[in-house]
């Protein structure tokens, strides 16, 4: 995906310092880092698979902090070098961050803005975005995280400017991602961007990943909200909200409701949740759907009534483009995925109540994606819906030649 940045042509025109090679990645380590997403980028650019047609990099390992450092399930770790490694990178990779309520250590801070200041591409991945809001590095550009967080970055650094729906997003010299898998998606980016589609499609066959998914983290988000919403005096408009998804109302019922403007609702809105205030109600309109055609026999115009859309057209559209599948799609996906036998629930309520993603849509390539908002043009479009064979996963995916879905946010 592409979008407009302001960062775009200034980090176009940036050069390394001539200490600096570009095929050098150093990933910085921290004491309590999730091992999962601290082994992406050692694997991505850590491992010589000249053999397969993917261009060698120089790896360099580097702790953020005194160590040992211990990571999940209280292994400890010993990289081979320090801070002084990153003065040597062309590309810097923040992992994860063990805490998104703690302050990362100032030292570390320190050596990633000299990296950018002197040209480097600064990488968070999941958490890490975190220890780049926290260097500065985001202020005043798009940035993601994982959905569960977004909030909390969102609110914490007011100036980056938070989109919990993508994958990744690309501004150019500061790379961001959402949670753990999605780093294997800006990774395998990095080298479609250094290197080419041939490059990054051999090193994904090599993983065993598709090379580029589609979609967002849409299918991934709950109706969690953040907990500092809860003394908050849009708590209640937002629990209003969610109680009646099924009545029409609109942002500007909202606004009233919490006696703001317009404006001022939004803004303070997009302060709590990290979201639009019509995209998270339409969200959540998209989420009670999926769990009527879950849990019901209604028809697809009385979900559409039941949760709050003007006419079924307008559920179609918006549950096409979040989901990259019709309802009717969707529905016979979900139940050709349940055990024979297992009955389903009447629904006889208004729609109110927990809602989660179904299984079906956690396997990445059951939901191919329908061009969003910002999608490059020539992205797999509506007539790519989903089949009763959603979820599985074949070879035939990671085979040479296959068609990429563009599905992620980067400067062109």
């Amino acid at each position: 995906m592409s979008h407009d940045s302001t960062a775009a042509p200034e980090a176009a025109a940036r050069k390394l310092s001539g200490r600096r090679r570009k095929e050098i990645v150093a990933v910085l380590l921290f004491s309590g880092g999730p091992i999962f997403e601290s082994s992406i980028p050692l694997s991505v650019f850590g491992i010589d698979r000249q053999d397969a047609g993917v261009p060698r990099y120089r790896l360099l390992v580097s702790a953020g902090e005194e160590g040992p450092l211990r990571t999940t399930g209280g292994l400890e770790l010993t990289a081979p070098h320090g801070l002084e490694a990153i003065s040597r990178a062309g590309t810097v990779v923040v992992p994860a961050w063990r805490s998104i309520t703690s302050p990362p250590p100032e030292e570390a801070l320190d050596a990633l803005r000299r990296a950018h200041e002197e040209g480097a591409r600064i990488v968070g991945l999941c958490t890490g975005a975190f220890v780049l809001a926290a260097a500065g590095l985001l202020d005043g550009r798009p940035a993601t995280t994982h959905w569960m967080y977004a909030p909390t970055l969102a609110k914490r650094y007011p100036s980056v400017h938070v989109d919990p729906r993508e994958l990744f997003v690309d501004d150019g010299d500061v790379l961001t991602s959402a949670g753990t898998a999605a780093g294997i998606d800006l990774c395998l980016h990095i080298v479609r961007t250094d290197h080419g589609n041939e490059a990054a499609g051999a090193l994904a066959r090599r993983l065993v990943v598709p090379p580029r998914r589609s979609g967002g983290q849409e299918r991934y988000l709950d109706r969690s909200l953040p907990e500092e919403i809860g003394a908050d005096p849009l708590a209640e408009v937002v629990a209003w909200a969610l109680e009646h998804l099924h009545e029409q109302f609109d942002v500007e019922t909202l606004a009233a409701r919490a006696y703001m403007s317009r404006r001022t609702f939004d803004r303070r809105f997009r302060s709590l949740t990290g979201s639009a205030p019509l995209q998270w109600l339409i969200t959540q309109r998209v989420l009670q759907a999926q769990r009527l055609l879950e849990t019901s026999d209604y028809s697809v115009d009385e979900v559409a009534g039941r949760c709050g859309f003007r006419s079924p057209v307008a559920l179609r559209g918006h549950f096409r483009r979040q989901l990259g599948s019709s309802p009717a799609a969707y529905r016979a996906a979900y139940r050709a995925r349940r055990p024979q036998g297992a009955d389903r629930p009447s629904d006889t309520d208004s729609g109110a109540g927990p809602v989660g993603p179904p299984p079906s849509i956690h396997h990445e390539s059951s939901v191919p994606s329908q061009t969003r908002r910002t999608a490059a043009a020539g992205v797999v479009g509506a007539s790519a819906s989903m089949s009763t064979d959603a979820g599985k996963v074949g070879p035939e995916l990671y085979a040479a030649g296959r068609a990429s879905l563009p599905g992620q946010r980067s400067v062109q």
